[in-house]
């Protein structure tokens, strides 16, 4: 240290000569530090932003989500609810002969009733998170209930409106005693012959007229076979 003090004692004079070389040097430093905090602070910055930014599509798409979900639900529970006032016909053939339209196949409502059943069945999911994230299966699957259930409204609207006045007088008469026969083959009081029997009659007094559901038919025989049977 001694040296460089004994330097400057001779040497005094070179720093009015590189005063303002190394000044501008200590400046360019100065300004070259200053730049690499600014760039931190912006990188900070930057990094800021973007978790920020981050934080927000995925609340957005959670958000998202859910009001998806919450649509799918919805489709899903109305088409239970239909589903489920159209099984009170499809299981009760004396409801069903009051209203026979809600069968009636010559019916284009009631077609349009049924075609539209079918499409929401088959676009229905297996349940609301097989839909989660594609939308075009979303929206087809809401536009199917809907459909669906406006085409079960208007024909069970109609059938009501009706009941039997679609059938000549001669046909009605047949679909009261068929109505009959059916309450004798569900009725647990009757005697087995009986019931059966008023089946097999109820079904010739419908012939040409209406056609029973599957599920309807296999229901009364499996409760006149079991009546049978004890």
């Amino acid at each position: 240290m001694d040296q460089v003090w004994e330097f400057l004692s001779h040497f005094w004079w070179l720093i009015f000569v590189f005063g303002g070389t190394i000044g501008g040097a200590v400046k360019a430093i100065a300004a070259a530090n200053e730049r690499r905090v600014e760039r931190r602070q912006e990188r900070y910055r930057l990094k800021q932003q973007t978790k920020i930014a981050l934080a927000q599509a995925k609340a957005s798409d959670t958000a998202d989500e859910r009001a998806q979900r919450r649509q799918i639900d919805r489709s899903i529970a109305e088409h239970e609810r239909t589903d489920a006032t159209w099984f009170a016909y499809e299981v009760d053939p004396i409801t069903l002969l009051d209203f026979p339209m809600m069968t009636d196949m010559r019916e284009p409502l009631t077609v349009e009733f049924h075609k539209a059943r079918r499409r929401a069945d088959l676009l229905r999911p297996a349940d609301a998170e097989a839909l989660d994230g594609d939308r075009q299966a979303q929206a087809d699957y809401r536009e199917a209930v809907h459909s669906y259930v406006v085409a079960f409204d208007v024909a069970e609207a109609e059938a009501k409106r009706r009941r039997r006045g679609g059938f000549t007088h001669d046909e009605q008469e047949h679909l009261v005693r068929a109505q009959s026969l059916l309450r004798l083959a569900m009725d647990g009081a009757a005697t087995p012959q009986e019931r059966q029997n008023a089946y097999r009659k109820a079904q010739k007094e419908l012939e040409g007229l209406i056609v029973l559901p599957p599920s309807m038919r296999a229901q009364i025989e499996r409760h006149v076979a079991g009546q049978i049977e004890a």
